[in-house]
């Protein structure tokens, strides 16, 4: 383990919230373990609190570990080779399987990143909740400092650097059948659909 990965690490497991680059765009972590953190989340970015984070993961082992209801679709976006990488899939959640933290909701996005540094994180840290780096509503910007610059507030640490693209994750919901893309974003329309058939 690096010094930073180790530093992120032990700075979310203290409930620190961390802006750091990912794969996609810029992000903002915490550890759903700590309430406070959570919630400092949503001030930095002015986000309504009934919109649920995402949550990356290091590996499928950890999906099975939070309650996901993973149909067809969802493995077969799983096995793709989107994963690890750009695409967020959204899960039904199974409530006696689910941990507390988790409670109350029926539905999870979970996402594998598709950078080593990142996962080696996430394998120290296990789920975190990971959002864009931005005011809600707002583009992310290229780079750490401009990002810092738009939150309402300042993270516990800021890893300089910028996302590795322009544009965020493309979010499919496997809920549903077919299962169907809510947000287009660095994996294409086109590429989805060559993996599921009869995506509306």
């Amino acid at each position: 383990m690096t010094d930073q990965v180790r530093e992120i690490a032990q700075c979310l497991s203290h409930g620190g919230v961390v802006l750091l680059p990912t794969d996609t765009v810029l992000g903002l972590a915490v550890s759903p373990q700590h309430t406070a953190a959570i919630d400092r989340l949503y001030r930095l970015k002015h986000r309504p609190r009934d919109k649920n984070l995402p949550i990356m993961v290091a590996n499928a082992d950890q999906i099975g570990t939070l309650g996901a209801r993973i149909t067809p679709s969802a493995q077969t976006l799983l096995s793709s080779p989107f994963v690890p990488g750009a695409l967020t899939i959204v899960f039904g959640l199974d409530p006696a399987r689910a941990p507390e933290w988790l409670a109350g909701r029926d539905e999870i996005a979970l996402r594998i990143p598709n950078d080593a540094w990142l996962l080696a994180v996430l394998r120290e840290t296990g789920p975190l909740l990971v959002t864009s780096a931005n005011r809600s509503g707002a583009q992310t910007p290229g780079t750490a400092d401009e990002a810092a610059a738009q939150l309402n507030g300042t993270p516990d640490l800021i890893v300089a650097g910028t996302g590795h693209q322009a544009t965020p994750s493309t979010i499919v919901n496997c809920r549903v059948t077919p299962a169907r893309i809510e947000r287009l974003g660095a994996v294409s329309e086109a590429d989805i659909a060559t993996i599921i058939e009869g995506l509306s």
